[in-house]
């Protein structure tokens, strides 16, 4: 695998030194206590050390983990579309992206509660902010994806990760999941970055439909009743309306420690129909750009059908527009738990409260327009 050493997840012989690296770290007994809240730090730590496989990670702590946060923070988890997959196929997930890190790690829990192997998962290289986060990362089969850079450094980095991609479904036999565009949907409104498509048919420019009908395509759409980070987003699409959005430091870890602790409500995953070979030959005679749009609006198409509404949502469109057109879609006890939850943006010192409460309206309302 050397040519993919600089972004590829652990292998199996990484794990023992990994662990011994977690299980030194000064946060080991934090994560002890959210993980295994009744168990001693020192057998978990004995425990650890005996791990030899990725699998033994996934199994033994991202299980625990992914069971922790449904438990503590989710009032119902539930998912549809499973019985559409084969466990014995590969499939390229594209989904919608709500939270940095429970997107990924809550469909690995599906897919292990059905049989079928994880996948391996992106992993923005602006979030490797500490060797224990890439630690966990890598032993979770996450893999490096570059960021930023000019555009020579943009297209090389592009054609390596379409490269690894290919690679990891036609070669090493692994699913993988990637969202669908660079960074969290922050206003509400899930849309596909038609260059992610065009980043799939780098590493196969011959023939575009073979290009993305061999990696299997699966849209995925995850449905949150309580948005994670929701007021995290909506302060940083408030801060960067006139100007560059800079991130302070920590921050990426901050809102993964939040989208984890926040309680979530209702979650719910639908895995849509996976995308076939006659999806993708009825836009055969259009051009490269046109056909990687069209397939782009394809994939928003699945995932907007597949998602959830919840009565935050209906709420949240009524109270942004002055009406009550959506009243019969929520009780007067969840419009007042909603308007609870708005009294939280008074903890902001911000010069134009109306404009911060009206983006973080914004952030529930705009599903149900689309």
């Amino acid at each position: 695998m050397t040519n993919f050493d600089d972004i590829r997840p652990y292998t199996d012989e990484e794990i023992p030194a990994a662990m011994q690296r977690i299980v030194s770290s000064s946060f080991f007994p934090l994560l002890c206590t959210y993980v295994y809240p009744d168990r001693n730090p020192d057998d978990i730590r004995r425990m650890m050390l005996g791990f030899n496989t990725v699998s033994d990670f996934q199994l033994e702590v991202m299980r625990c983990v992914n069971e922790q946060v449904i438990s503590r923070s989710i009032s119902d988890f539930t998912y549809s579309g499973i019985e559409q997959l084969d466990t014995r196929r590969r499939y390229l997930f594209v989904s919608n992206h709500r939270d940095i890190m429970l997107d990924a790690c809550l469909l690995q829990y599906i897919l292990y509660r059905h049989g079928h192997d994880t996948t391996e998962i992106t992993f923005g290289a602006n979030l490797m902010s500490s060797p224990l986060v890439v630690d966990i990362g890598r032993c979770n089969k996450m893999f490096r994806v570059e960021r930023g850079g000019n555009m020579r450094d943009f297209y090389l980095s592009s054609r390596h990760l379409s490269d690894y991609i290919r690679y990891v479904i036609t070669d090493k036999h692994q699913s993988l999941w990637i969202a669908q565009r660079n960074g969290r949907t922050k206003d509400g409104l899930d849309l596909t970055d038609q260059g992610l498509i065009k980043m799939f048919c780098m590493s196969d420019a011959d023939d575009k439909i073979r290009a993305l009908d061999n990696l299997h395509i699966v849209p995925v759409a995850v449905s949150y009743e309580w948005e994670p980070c929701d007021l995290l987003k909506a302060l940083e699409r408030y801060e960067s309306r006139f100007s560059r959005y800079v991130k302070r430091p920590g921050e990426d870890l901050n809102s993964i420690i939040t989208g984890i602790l926040q309680p979530k409500g209702r979650v719910h995953f639908a895995i849509c129909q996976p995308l076939t070979r006659d999806d993708l030959l009825q836009f055969d005679h259009l051009t490269t750009t046109d056909y990687h749009r069209a397939v782009a609006h394809l994939i928003d198409t699945r995932i907007r059908a597949a998602y959830r509404l919840w009565p935050n949502n209906y709420i949240a469109h009524d109270l942004r527009y002055g009406q009550q057109r959506y009243r019969d879609h929520y009780s007067p006890q969840q419009l007042r738990q909603f308007l609870d939850s708005t009294t939280r943006l008074h903890d902001f010192d911000v010069a134009d409260p109306d404009t911060l409460r009206d983006l973080y309206l914004a952030i529930y309302a705009n599903p149900v327009n689309s």
